[in-house]
């Protein structure tokens, strides 16, 4: 559990070439939602859901990343077929999947591979993880966490 702590601080590439440091967003909610892989159905509702939800977000001065460990040339694609208003950052090696805890030994067709446990972070303004979801289910998922932000001020 990280609600209540510091959240892990982090840089990552983004895509539109941007680079992303948790830091430089302390003032302003934000919503880290990690994904399993870019273009895979739940994942692809998900962003969805999020983008369609996005000026609701940013009404509330809240940024929206979604994190996978996909490559910034998979996210560039996923993100233009989606028309993804936010950034996706692209965490290759693991390490802010790990720092977050959503690293977890999945079954797929009978063999343990290690994948992404879907799960999303919000971070208050004073950068502390205010709400976590863990092994989350996408429908309605993004207007949950939409309705929580709101609860902030």
């Amino acid at each position: 559990m990280l609600e209540g702590t510091l959240a892990p601080e982090f840089e990552l590439p983004a895509t539109g070439g941007r680079v992303v440091r948790l830091s430089e967003l302390r003032g302003r909610p934000v919503v880290l939602y990690f994904y399993p892989k870019d273009n895979t159905p739940g994942c692809t509702t998900e962003g969805q859901d999020f983008r369609d939800l996005y000026a609701e977000f940013q009404a509330l001065d809240c940024e929206v990343f979604g994190i996978s460990r996909d490559s910034l040339k998979s996210h560039e694609g996923f993100k233009a077929k989606l028309n993804l208003p936010f950034e996706l950052l692209s965490d290759e090696d693991e390490r802010v999947c790990e720092a977050y805890g959503v690293i977890k030994l999945k079954n797929m067709y009978g063999k343990k591979v290690r994948g992404i446990e879907r799960s999303t972070f919000v971070i208050g303004r004073d950068g502390r993880v205010v709400r976590e979801w863990r092994g989350v289910k996408v429908p309605d998922h993004a207007r949950e966490v939409l309705e929580f932000v709101r609860t902030l001020s």
